[in-house]
């Protein structure tokens, strides 16, 4: 038996799984602690609960997919319309040199992770699905990729794949960052915890030079409100970027430029946000774009799991496991060897490399969330905190999609 499901209908049912989601994650320590995201703990229920009747009944359920990819591109156009060039300045040579080393990490996790499948006789394609499409690059950038791997390249069950990689990940960068910096602190010797004063002051006894920053710890500005005015300003932003994606796409197909839609829809963000800024003198508002483009990614998402098809995926589960533990152990080994001492084998350092472990097999709030366990019992890292965001929030897209254009070009 076989039921399809309208546009609205299916938003019906996407806002269901969210709010599952909410409960769930409110009532379970667990999925708080690690940062799993309410879309994924609710719909990964509610993939359960259809695989069962699947198994039972045979009933199959399908969902407007329409409003999927909509939502999807809405997610990746945030992206890029928070993305101030002035930010980079800040970040300083630093920033730079943080970047190479997450480039070098990816091809070392798309190397890892196409080596074990096609040892394990799995197409390589699904080693780039345990790769960077989902550990670096998270939920949003596993669905977006599902689909392009599906429909073009004929990988069925990607999008499945990657939200359970992704999901994976989370954990996973969430259990090893503090620990791993932890470590990296007391066998260097690198700082010494502060006590419960010093915690509750923020007075010295910080390892790294700076003060305690005020965007993810101390924020004290005032929020601007979302009116309807700004609502408006900034969907008239979204249309925009999705113009572009949808104009760019149609343009570069068939040809060398061509790219995935959801890559253009970024790119489309990045010139629209710096457009406004420097020639217009545009105050675009970020937390408006924050607000729709976390929404857009949680209905995503919530839409996604609900189209899983468990049943096509049975055969996977041990390969996919194994390629999982090996890509773990696989980061733990560059953030002590590579990212810890490239970054200048200081305490700064080893708090990055804690956050490269959050995103590196999670998401930028997870490596936030590792920072914050370890600044929180050893003092702050002002580098930390402002180099990890500006990399694992936005740089990182860009160059994990260009990367893996061209890994697929090499593999087929």
């Amino acid at each position: 038996m076989h039921l399809s499901f309208g546009a609205y209908y299916t938003l019906i049912f996407a806002v269901l799984v969210l709010l599952l989601g909410k409960l769930l994650t409110r009532h379970i320590r667990f999925l708080r602690d690690f940062n799993i995201p309410e879309p994924v703990s609710g719909g990964l229920v509610v993939a359960a609960i259809i695989f069962a009747l699947h198994q039972a009944t045979g009933l199959t359920l399908a969902f407007a997919s329409g409003m999927q990819t909509t939502f999807m591109l809405v997610f990746f156009s945030s992206i890029g319309l928070s993305a101030n060039f002035a930010k980079l300045r800040e970040g300083g040579m630093g920033l730079v040199v943080f970047l190479g080393v997450i480039v070098a990490f990816i091809f070392v996790q798309n190397g890892v992770g196409v080596g074990l499948a096609t040892l394990l006789g799995l197409d390589p394609l699904i080693g780039l699905v345990a790769g960077s499409i989902t550990l670096l690059g998270g939920h949003g950038t596993a669905g977006a990729w599902g689909s392009v791997l599906e429909n073009q390249y004929g990988l069925s069950g990607a999008t499945a794949l990657g939200i359970a990689c992704a999901t994976f990940g989370l954990v996973i960068g969430g259990l090893l960052g503090g620990p791993l910096a932890k470590r990296l602190i007391t066998r260097h010797q690198l700082a010494q915890p502060r006590n419960l004063a010093d915690a509750q002051t923020g007075a010295h006894g910080s390892a790294s030079e700076g003060t305690e920053p005020a965007n993810f710890e101390t924020p004290n500005t005032a929020p601007r409100l979302i009116t309807a005015e700004a609502a408006i300003e900034t969907l008239a932003l979204f249309a925009g970027c999705l113009a572009f994606a949808e104009f760019m796409t149609s343009a570069t197909q068939g040809t060398k430029l061509q790219l995935p839609t959801f890559v253009w829809a970024l790119g489309g963000g990045v010139v629209i946000r710096n457009v406004l800024d420097y020639g217009f003198g545009f105050q675009v508002f970020d937390r408006a774009i924050d607000v729709f483009g976390n929404a857009g990614l949680s209905i995503y998402l919530a839409i996604a799991l609900l189209s899983l098809k468990l049943w096509e995926l049975a055969d996977l589960a041990g390969p996919l496991m194994l390629i999982l533990a090996v890509q773990t152990v696989a980061l733990a080994l560059f953030a002590v060897f590579v990212t810890f001492r490239t970054m200048g084998r200081n305490y700064d350092a080893a708090v990055l490399a804690a956050g490269h472990c959050g995103f590196g097999m999670g998401a930028t709030p997870t490596a936030v969330a590792n920072m914050q366990a370890i600044t929180s019992q050893y003092g702050p890292s002002h580098k930390a905190f402002l180099i990890v965001p500006l990399v694992g929030a936005f740089f990182i897209d860009i160059i994990n999609a260009f990367v893996l254009q061209l890994m697929i070009a090499w593999i087929r």
